[in-house]
């Protein structure tokens, strides 16, 4: 009971509102929080478009180029496990202060970048930064906000996460377009620093409790194993899966996390407790995580991925057309969290699921003459079945766990989440790249009789235009080559349908976990001591 009461001491004494049971008390204190979120997340998306020109001014190459990206993400999985320790001994209002401070220093490092190498620095203080933002904002809400409305204020968070990467390739269009590629970072400034400001005025201040002694074992070796298990996932298409370097760092990976895992359940304070997959709800939500992110990244990828290669489109026109899908999630997100509030996660997260599955799966009938009025219907069914999704199950996960271990588990969430999310890309462009390998041969067995029929018909219409024999040949040259690169773009098209086919299924998997999901009331006692 002591504890409970210190906790609930710490989660109202800062309330804007007094008591802070009314809605406004908590509402605004949430909105300034997601200011970092909305940045963070925005940022993991907007950078992609400007690597060309980016390239270009720093005169560099592609491998190099890509850094600027990975590097990002790298630092990410680094960071985050320490967010939960570190918000347990500064405070989480001090501890997302100084994150958001940090990100946007990055932002300011990122804009005055003089060459390649520079750049990549920023980004890795940009990172250290906008890493810790998603899980502090995440425990934020789960200490200020009653349970009974916690759906509703993780919905406003949901509209963060879905919002914010599918608006940035069309932002960073825009800039790097239209004004400078140099604003991706700049527009971070003003906002990160009015983002410092309300905080320090309306986030409730909660003090700072006993965190232990930094469990070191734990940080080394998950920063030793999350970062060769990143790298490898997003260097293996490049690197080839089967090369050494790939194999080195997955065998590397395995040994860390392993020890990882082999330390937290043993150490008396666990860098992150590894005991809250006891909780059932929180076991099955990631598990519904895992899936809705490979889910939700895939879609955004591959779409993208299909309108630029296929359709020949630039990055702000695809942006514009997958825009209106997040857009519509978005703006039922709160509704969901509403649903949420009054009937529990369960049938929301069913619901979800199937419906998830279903729009992931009408994707497999994409073509190059899919009319764009029908990718924009398909992009906002899907969007909306992303609402239903992913909110029920995130909020569900953490809602059991106990108040002093949520800013642990967040930090667990965000991690899944991230993996999750690199893993799915990478497995499903492996597949799409050998769907693709597989059509290109079978159609090409089936043409090869009328391409050469074909090539024969372009070298005698070129000798009758009086062309000579080098013109025929040239005409039949480039008659094979024509009939090589409608085949190639009929096998990746084929292969992106193959690729919608697999991630609705993983979707799937996501169903039976449904099932089972409850809401729990571990945070309601981090906010009102509730029993």
């Amino acid at each position: 009971m002591a504890g409970h009461e210190k906790v609930r001491t710490e989660a109202v004494s800062g309330l804007p509102g007094g008591e802070g049971s009314h809605e406004g008390s908590w509402l605004i204190a949430v909105l300034v929080a997601l200011i970092g979120a909305f940045m963070a997340i925005l940022d993991s998306s907007i950078v992609n478009v400007a690597l060309p020109t980016m390239m270009r001014v720093f005169n560099t190459d592609t491998a190099t180029i890509e850094w600027v990206v990975t590097i990002y993400m790298l630092a990410l999985g680094v960071v985050v496990p320490l967010s939960g320790w570190l918000g347990d001994k500064l405070g989480f209002k001090l501890l997302y202060i100084l994150s958001l401070g940090v990100f946007t220093l990055g932002s300011l490092l990122c804009t005055i970048s003089w060459n390649v190498d520079s750049m990549i620095a920023a980004r890795v203080i940009q990172a250290l930064g906008g890493g810790m933002i998603m899980p502090t904002t995440m425990s934020i809400i789960y200490r200020l906000v009653p349970r009974e409305k916690q759906g509703s204020a993780m919905g406003l968070f949901g509209m963060a996460m879905i919002v914010a990467p599918a608006i940035g390739p069309t932002l960073g269009g825009y800039l790097v377009e239209y004004v400078d590629w140099r604003w991706i970072f700049t527009i971070n400034l003003p906002v990160g620093l009015l983002g410092v400001i309300l905080s320090w005025f309306y986030l409730p201040a909660f003090p700072s409790r006993e965190a232990g002694r930094l469990d070191i074992g734990g940080a080394v070796t998950a920063a030793v194993g999350l970062f060769c298990l990143l790298l490898a996932l997003s260097k293996g298409g490049d690197w080839g899966w089967s090369s050494e370097a790939i194999v080195l760092l997955f065998y590397t990976s395995a040994v860390s996390l392993g020890l990882f895992v082999y330390l937290e359940l043993t150490q008396e304070n666990p860098l992150l407790d590894l005991r809250v997959f006891r909780y059932l709800t929180f076991t099955l939500g990631n598990v519904i995580v895992i899936v809705t992110s490979i889910g939700l990244f895939a879609g955004v990828f591959y779409i993208s991925f299909f309108l630029q290669v296929a359709r020949g489109l630039g990055a702000m026109e695809t942006g514009l057309i997958t825009m209106p899908g997040a857009l519509a999630s978005g703006l039922v997100m709160p509704l969901t969290g509403w649903l949420y509030d009054r009937l529990g996660p369960r049938p929301l997260a069913v619901a979800g699921m199937l419906w998830l599955g279903w729009t992931t799966y009408i994707f497999h009938n994409i073509d190059v003459i899919t009319p764009t009025s029908t990718l924009y219907l398909w992009v906002i069914l899907r969007g909306l079945g992303m609402s239903l999704a992913m909110m029920p199950a995130q909020t569900a996960a953490l809602s059991v766990v106990p108040a002093e271990l949520v800013g642990r588990a967040s930090a667990i969430t965000n991690i899944i989440n991230r993996v999750s999310s690199s893993f799915g890309i990478a497995v499903l462009t492996t597949v799409l790249n050998n769907r693709a390998a597989m059509h290109a041969a079978h159609l090409a067995n089936g043409v090869t009789a009328s391409s050469l029929a074909a090539g024969e018909f372009f070298r005698k219409a070129g000798l009758l235009l009086g062309g000579g024999s080098t013109a025929g040949d040239q005409a039949r040259t480039l008659a094979a080559a024509y009939l090589q690169g409608i085949i190639a773009r009929t096998a990746f098209v084929r292969a992106i349908d193959d690729v919608f086919i697999i991630a609705a299924l993983i979707v799937l998997v996501g169903l039976l976990p449904a099932f089972f999901l409850q809401k729990g009331s571990g945070a309601a006692r981090a906010t009102f001591g509730s029993e």
